[in-house]
């Protein structure tokens, strides 16, 4: 039987030469990798002075000790930085953090700041005779940032306020082990990761030039940069929108479905999709959930929404565009009319703001430290205006837009800012689009075909969901499908789910990181996006 390599195809000779390239930079990057591991356990062994009497309370903890050796009950209670407050002062704690900074003074005393999940608080670690050596200072003061440490110590109330952390006690440290050490040297500072683009100019108008953090940079080393406040309370944030839109749904009666990414054809038509060989069949990611998602509506499932990844193979380079993101859809069955949908959700993004606006106070605080942004402003009923009624507001400022094509970027945001000074709201609905300018499953108008059941809400100028009623009869879903260019036998089993019977319906579908970008007012749906996929970046 042949080995798995043996049964590979070879590469193509440019391939290779790009394989062993990229193998050769992959060594290198090992390699120092492990020259700086190296330099860290060196530093680490020099600074151990195992003649000092207390050399038992400080120190590098074997890998051994660590593989799951000893239970939480050998090893004691562990406090929360957060719960770090006045009331546990003279209390003994053990907590566990990185090591934000380290600051020697002198060589009987050091301060370090440790950092777990955004709560940070000052250690001091202070020649004690009982306790505390010299030799434990200088191993303090040797540690490299990010490192995790344990640290066991007495909580105390300092006499001045303590400026840079957010817990107001002193830790007065008594036994500091090393979990793991970072690399000495960091890919940037977190500290200059964690500057706004304020304080940046700020200084250069000073005359002094701080470091300014790419966005390459922190994308090729993003979970350093995901330590910044910003960024870790930009996904709790982005954890709550999920969370509301879940709970919002269910208890309109809606049940979570979760359907296959791997399908036949095209969800949504066109060319922007990521094809692939599925044993030796031509197959695609899915672009969103709404072929499955309108055939669990065919099998009376009435209510159902999806959270999951959609794949779009778009060559765009923009702001707010990814490869991959997660998509927040819905689809319901419909009585009489498409604002039915609308309606939910207009209920549902209510919600999801206000849910924010009461939950993440402390989470858009630490966003604003770094990204500042307005608080958005949305009526409590909100606003729905005609495709129709938006092109003539855009003519009335003396912008021409193509009666029956789409609204291109520049359009949008025009005219969510006359939306906003005129109807004080940046979250609308824009309902009755062109029919050309939609997929193939979206309802004509029964008025004017011309013009569809469908819709785009707005944030901030900029689109976030895209909803519809959808054609339920199969020969005239069938149609259209054909009259957009898509091969219907990759279809088929798609359109045979109506064939039984389908009741009208519609539904939306949003891009989580787009509203997480937009709520916060950020300019670059990368930062909203754990680990981006765009046309460029497959990696990290």
């Amino acid at each position: 039987m042949s080995s798995s390599s043996e049964s590979q195809e070879p590469l193509p000779s440019s391939e290779a030469a790009l394989s062993k390239k990229a193998a050769k930079k992959e060594a290198a990057k090992q390699e120092k990798l492990r020259r700086q591991q190296e330099i860290a356990a060196a530093a680490a062994k020099l600074s151990v002075d195992e003649t000092d009497p207390l050399a038992a309370n400080y120190g590098d903890v074997p890998i051994m000790e660590l593989q799951s050796k000893k239970t939480a009950a050998e090893v004691g209670n562990w406090t929360p930085v957060e719960a770090l407050d006045g009331s546990l002062e003279n209390e003994v704690v053990l907590i566990r953090g990185r090591a934000q900074t380290i600051r020697p003074v002198g060589k009987k005393m050091a301060f370090l700041v440790i950092r777990q999940h955004g709560f940070t608080v000052q250690c001091l670690v202070q020649a004690q005779p009982d306790s505390v050596s010299p030799q434990m200072v200088k191993y303090a003061a040797a540690l490299s940032r990010e490192s995790i440490v344990d640290v066991e110590g007495v909580v105390t109330i300092p006499a001045e306020p303590i400026r840079g952390t957010s817990q107001q006690v002193e830790v007065q440290v008594k036994k500091l082990y090393c979990i793991n050490r970072s690399v000495p040297t960091l890919a940037f500072n977190l500290e200059d990761a964690a500057r706004s683009e304020m304080e940046i100019e700020r200084a250069l108008q000073a005359g002094e030039q701080l470091v300014r953090v790419n966005q390459d940079t922190r994308l090729n080393n993003r979970v350093l940069d995901l330590r910044t406040a910003a960024n870790y309370n930009i996904f709790r944030m982005q954890s709550r929108v999920a969370t509301e839109f879940r709970n919002f749904l269910l208890s309109e009666g809606f049940i979570e479905i979760f359907t296959p990414k791997l399908i036949a054809g095209s969800s949504e038509g066109g060319a922007s999709v990521f094809r692939l060989d599925y044993k030796g069949q031509p197959a695609c990611l899915a672009q969103s959930p709404q072929l499955h998602k309108q055939m669990a509506i065919c099998a009376d499932f009435g209510r159902v929404f999806e959270v999951g990844p959609v794949f779009r193979a778009e060559d765009s380079y923009t702001h707010r565009h990814l490869c991959e993101f997660r998509g927040l859809d819905a689809e319901l069955e419909i009585k009489y009319h498409y604002s039915e949908v609308m309606d939910i959700v207009d209920r549902l993004f209510i919600a999801i703001f206000d849910g924010l606006n009461k939950n993440c106070q402390k989470e858009m605080e630490a966003v604003r430290s770094q990204y500042p942004f307005e608080p958005l402003k949305y009526l409590r009923s909100t606003l729905r205006l005609t495709y129709e009624e938006g092109v003539q507001m855009l003519k009335d400022a003396g912008i021409e837009i193509e009666p029956f094509g789409d609204l291109n970027t520049e359009a949008e945001r025009r005219l969510g800012q006359l939306v906003l000074e005129k109807y004080g709201t940046e979250f609308f609905i824009l309902h009755r689009y062109p029919l050309a300018v939609r997929p193939f499953y979206t309802m004509p108008c029964w008025d004017n075909s011309t013009y569809s059941n469908s819709f785009d809400v707005f944030i901030r100028g900029e689109e976030i969901i895209s909803g519809a009623q959808r054609i339920h009869d199969p020969v005239l879903l069938e149609q259209r499908a054909e009259a957009c260019g898509i091969d219907v036998r990759t279809i088929s089993t798609y359109i045979d789910a109506f064939r039984y019977g389908a009741p009208p319906h519609g539904g939306f579908g949003a891009g989580l990181e787009r509203v997480g970008m937009l709520f916060c007012g950020l300019n670059n749906i990368r930062k909203t996006s754990l680990f981006p996929r765009d046309p460029l970046r497959l990696a990290p």
